[in-house]
């Protein structure tokens, strides 16, 4: 990475330059999915993962009545494999798949390359602002999505918060310092006391932009948001800030590596700051059970019946991944946040 020298940084500011910077950041000048790249999602280890989000958005779009018009978000498509087993699945319900605008928001030019060359579907269209979206319902679909986006950290030393920045004017090696805040500025940005019984306090300004926005939407003219993502429901907030490369965790402070910079989302804190928006509610289970409650087994089950040993292992190999506690099965949770008077649950 090319910096400046005394070069001293808010860390969400560093993390942003590194990540979307339009010369060198890290989803800008490569992909990074597969496993010829840096991680695998959901939707590469298993297109059942994607089937069961098309079943989900199916049940939620007939609890708004079937809207003639409205708009599938998908929010971060990576290298676009869940969008195109979604309109592979759609097009089998023509009534729905003929009321959906599909939309895809992505700041990568190079995603945006690879998702078009992936999916040659005319129907789809790419936005770079979700405030451009039309007026007609919204269901929004965000996987892996928050913690692509760039975090703020503050600490308590006795009685004092400071925020944590890094100095980059140390050719080979980084360094973190703090500087103290004023908490209560920052509380009332968020709208309610985020230090209560907090010790260490870890979000995305960005990140909450977004759910502003998404709610919004949301509150105006009806949908909900389907997040799925790595995280904890615990209220303490830990920090969970690493770097990943080659699919491993490496050094942060490491300049000659490209790599991921993410964290694990807090569910509780979520919670909290979207019900204090008013309006809305939410539920939230690992992903475990939002699967296997959509029919994920009992899809397996049906795919696989004739098919040869070795491909039917293959299949509840990926499976397993999914769902299983010690994989993806409880790391992951899912989030569903719609309108209070709404009462859809399907999957929680």
């Amino acid at each position: 990475m090319k910096l400046r020298k005394s070069l001293k940084l808010p860390l969400d500011k560093f993390i942003n330059l590194s990540l979307y910077n339009k010369q060198f950041g890290y989803y800008m000048k490569k992909n990074p999915f597969g496993v010829k790249g840096d991680f695998i999602t959901a939707p590469n280890i298993s297109r059942l993962f994607s089937e069961m989000i098309a079943i989900w958005v199916i049940s939620f779009w007939q609890s708004l009545g079937s809207p003639n018009k409205f708009n599938l978000v998908e929010l971060g498509a990576g290298n676009g494999e869940m969008m195109k087993v979604l309109i592979e699945s759609f097009k089998n319900f023509p009534k729905f798949f003929n009321s959906c605008n599909f939309i895809i928001h992505e700041k990568s030019p190079l995603l945006v390359k690879i998702q078009k060359k992936r999916l040659k579907d005319s129907k789809i269209i790419w936005i770079s602002k979700i405030n451009k979206i039309n007026n007609n319902p919204c269901i929004f679909i965000a996987n892996e999505f928050f913690d692509a986006i760039a975090i703020k950290q503050f600490l308590k030393k006795k009685d004092c918060w400071f925020e944590r920045y890094i100095n980059l004017e140390n050719k080979r090696k980084m360094n973190f310092f703090e500087k103290r805040i004023d908490i209560t500025k920052i509380e009332r940005k968020i709208g309610f006391k985020i230090s209560k019984n907090q010790k260490f306090i870890e979000y995305s300004e960005l990140g909450l932009n977004y759910l502003r926005e998404i709610i919004k939407k949301i509150k105006k003219n009806t949908g909900g948001l389907l997040l799925i993502d790595y995280g904890y429901k615990e209220e303490k907030m830990k920090n969970t800030l690493q770097a990943i490369s080659n699919h491993k965790i490496v050094n942060i402070s490491d300049y000659n590596k490209d790599k991921d910079i993410t964290y694990n989302i807090s569910f509780n804190f979520f919670k909290k700051f979207t019900e204090n928006l008013g309006g809305v509610k939410n539920n939230i289970t690992t992903q475990k059970n939002f699967l296997i409650k959509m029919g994920i087994k009992h899809r397996a089950e049906i795919i696989s019946k004739n098919l040869s040993f070795s491909k039917k292992a293959d299949i509840f190999y990926r499976l397993k991944r999914l769902i299983d506690e010690k994989q993806m099965g409880n790391l992951f949770k899912v989030m569903f946040i719609r309108n209070k008077e709404n009462k859809f649950k399907e999957g929680f």
